[in-house]
């Protein structure tokens, strides 16, 4: 029989709803009840889930501006023989959330380290996302700047596995259009406020997705956004091969884009990079001189 009393001197990293308060385990919810102190992102937002459950235990604010700082205070506790549990707004500790130090700090002073699984956001999205699931690459957040986030994905661009995102839904619209420019078209999904009364998954093609967040108030909530591993080769508007880059760029001019727009219209749709898509322009035109 397994003992379930908890051990004196012990971190339980403990997994807590995305959303739904159902979605909590009984073991996470006994081992809230028994520790000595919980620390939490939010003592605010803990407070709604132990209320819920009628937890009374003592809370200690735990995030990103205090983490070195309570590492060192929590590590102390832990030696001397104090039970902590680390809880996350959402999800679980450690995954784009406070934990890692701590857990480092624990390792370091030789104390016992458990993990309380439960739910994680990426895991839902991917499970339900309709892409492939046998190897999957977590990047966590994309970066705010676009020249940041644009190199990132570049970076990500040979893996062989679907990537998958945390973002922000002020930024699902310019991440998506960098994914496409960057990745090239792709096979897609969006699944934002997973568990709770306004989920929803999207899938469909990079560019189709743009267009489902075009607009502002189309992007709520917390997201997770997923990209298949393969690229989708695609034809031009011209039905022109991808390599037969001027003809595409000299079709969409003769439809009122300026060359520039032109270009960056035909690199989207190639889904190349502006700096690949002229340079084989070049190339091509400089060919056609010698006919």
């Amino acid at each position: 029989m397994p003992e379930y009393t908890v051990m004196a001197g012990t971190l339980y990293l403990v997994a807590t709803p995305i959303g739904n308060l159902e979605d909590i385990t009984l073991r996470a919810l006994r081992v809230l009840r028994e520790v000595d102190l919980i620390a939490c992102e939010d003592t605010r937002h803990t407070r709604t889930l132990l209320n819920h459950y009628s937890i009374k235990t003592k809370m200690l604010s735990y995030h990103e501006h205090n983490e070195r700082e309570r590492a060192a205070e929590l590590g102390t506790m832990l030696q001397t023989g104090g039970n902590v549990a680390v809880v996350s707004d959402a999800g679980t500790p450690g995954i784009s959330d406070p934990g890692f130090r701590l857990v480092n700090e624990s390792v370091a002073r030789g104390v016992r380290v458990v993990p309380v699984p439960g739910p994680s956001a990426f895991v839902a999205a991917l499970i339900a996302s309709g892409l492939p699931t046998d190897e999957f690459f977590f990047a966590g957040f994309l970066p705010a700047r676009m020249t940041q986030r644009r190199a990132r994905l570049a970076e990500l661009r040979s893996i062989d596995s679907t990537l998958i995102f945390y973002e922000a839904p002020h930024r699902i619209r310019q991440a998506l259009t960098d994914a496409r420019e960057i990745l090239g078209e792709r096979e897609a999904t969006v699944a934002r406020e997973l568990t709770k009364l306004h989920e929803e998954i999207v899938r469909g093609r990079l560019s189709e997705l743009i267009e489902r967040f075009s607009a502002e108030d189309s992007a709520r909530g917390e997201m997770v956004l997923l990209i298949a591993r393969a690229r989708i080769e695609v034809e031009s508007a011209s039905n022109q091969p991808e390599a037969d880059i001027a003809t595409l760029v000299a079709d969409l001019e003769s439809k009122g884009l300026d060359n520039r727009a032109a270009l960056k219209r035909a690199a989207r749709e190639l889904g190349l990079r502006r700096s690949e898509a002229y340079r084989r322009l070049v190339a091509e035109r400089e060919r056609r001189k010698k006919f």
